[in-house]
């Protein structure tokens, strides 16, 4: 396993006027026998924007690399509103593409994986990377930000009407017109990373309706997606087993909510993320 932490604003040459976060660790897997590129994948943590959740950091990753995947979680700096939380991951992903040949990474299948707070960074990933915001800080550069698929794990999808109340205000800096302005349902296109959704209909922290949003918005704009509603699981459950939770309810454990990884991977393969399978 090849690991490095790496400073964005210092590859990228920004000055970071304030910000705390903007760094990722690469969990890339170093089997000399395998012959093709393989995928990459951007993780965000959750954390209400407030502080980032080791339970969807490092696990998450250690997953993705245990299935082929080159896997890179963001530390995105927390306690600050737009754009800085999305310029520093536009910055990961082209960070990624850029520096394919050194991680054997397909930079033609980069995708991000978001929690909760981290999802609905990764939501405004796949619909306004191109925002006059991340343009100005990466010019030409823009273009290798867009993932090509998004994971949108228990999002918090809209900043409108069933959102998360906390996230979003810090996320807006609870400016009105910044709240319509990047809720991520609103602003899907038909040129929108593809994505798989998965909550849990009785998420008390952040709304199923989320997810059924952002899932009628991919619908009516042509988006390829995949939505999977599980009938019972708590807030952040993670890869929702017990390296990630201790108390694992009966309820949670019969409805087979982990099952998201592998249909996730099963997705993702259908689009091209088949991690490397051609051997010596």
């Amino acid at each position: 396993m090849f690991y490095e932490k790496i400073d964005l604003y210092g590859y990228f040459g920004r000055s970071r006027n304030g910000a705390a976060g903007g760094y990722i660790t690469a969990y890339v897997p170093t089997i000399k026998e395998m012959r093709s590129k393989r995928p990459a994948m951007l993780i965000l943590p959750g954390g209400g924007y407030s502080f980032l959740s080791e339970r969807e950091g490092e696990p998450i990753a250690l997953a993705f690399a245990g299935r082929g995947y080159a896997s890179f979680v963001l530390e995105y700096t927390v306690g600050t509103a737009y754009p800085t939380p999305l310029i520093e991951a536009c910055m990961a992903v082209c960070y990624i593409r850029e520096n394919a040949d050194k991680f054997d990474v397909d930079k033609d299948h980069v995708g991000a994986v978001g929690f909760s707070a981290g999802g609905n960074l990764a939501a405004m990933l796949a619909t306004i990377y191109g925002e006059k915001e991340i343009t100005d800080v990466l010019g030409e550069r823009t273009e290798l930000s867009r993932p090509d698929a998004v994971i949108l794990s228990y999002p918090v999808a809209t900043l409108g009407g069933e959102t998360h109340v906390g996230t979003c205000d810090i996320i807006t800096g609870g400016d009105e017109d910044m709240r319509k302005r990047i809720s991520p349902e609103k602003r899907v296109t038909r040129d929108s990373s593809p994505a798989f959704v998965w909550h849990t209909a009785d998420d008390d922290c952040v709304p199923v309706e989320n997810s059924l949003a952002y899932a009628a918005a991919c619908a009516a704009n042509g988006v390829p997606f995949a939505l999977h509603i599980y009938q019972h699981g708590w807030h952040g459950l993670s890869l929702c087993d017990r390296s990630v939770n201790e108390n694992l309810s009966d309820g949670i454990v019969k409805e087979r909510v982990e099952d998201w990884f592998d249909s996730a991977l099963a997705w993702l393969e259908s689009h091209g993320f088949a991690a490397a399978s051609e051997r010596l």
